[in-house]
């Protein structure tokens, strides 16, 4: 199954770890049959080619892209081929997704043992403790520090949680 690397999940991983244009490059990789030479890439893409090499790799920094090279015995030049490591894009957006996920899950669970307050201007957030000690004014802007309705926030995270479950189920089908 080739997924819709347009999907949120993949374009929000690959701009943050090879920049804006690594969606199309690594969407041409993973569609093809055979491995891509990065002038390849460049001309079905209408990307420089520096520009498509350097996405390749920041890729093969984290494992995503792989090269062959070839010496071209008339010229000594060598030729690079690409592939997209399908497995391992998925492994490491999977990892991210559950770091995130855990971060959640305590700060769910943070909610649950804890009073908290947020400044109104959304510079902060302190429990009932800490804010007691500023007199309910936020130490960086002065503004009042507003209580925070437990199960709103519950419930909200509860959703961020599932979300991430979703994706994660989602990408765990894609081979």
């Amino acid at each position: 199954m080739n997924p819709d690397m347009h999907d949120p999940i993949f374009v929000e991983f690959l701009n943050k770890n090879a920049g804006n244009a690594a969606v199309d490059v690594v969407e041409r990789l993973w569609k093809s049959k055979k491995p891509l030479k990065d002038e390849d890439i460049a001309e079905k893409t209408g990307l420089r080619v520096t520009e498509v090499r350097t996405i390749l790799n920041r890729l093969h920094y984290r494992g995503i892209a792989n090269y062959q090279k070839v010496r071209d015995e008339k010229t000594g030049w060598y030729t690079y081929t690409w592939i997209v490591e399908k497995k391992r894009l998925i492994e490491l957006i999977v990892a991210e997704l559950c770091e995130a996920k855990e971060r959640l899950e305590k700060e769910r669970a943070m909610q649950e043992n804890y009073t908290l307050f947020v400044c109104k201007a959304g510079c902060t957030e302190m429990p009932f403790e800490i804010a007691a000690e500023y007199n309910f004014k936020c130490p960086e802007c002065g503004k009042d520090l507003i209580c925070l309705n437990p199960k709103n926030v519950k419930k909200a995270l509860d959703k961020k949680i599932e979300k991430i479950n979703k994706q994660i189920e989602k990408l765990q089908k894609i081979k």
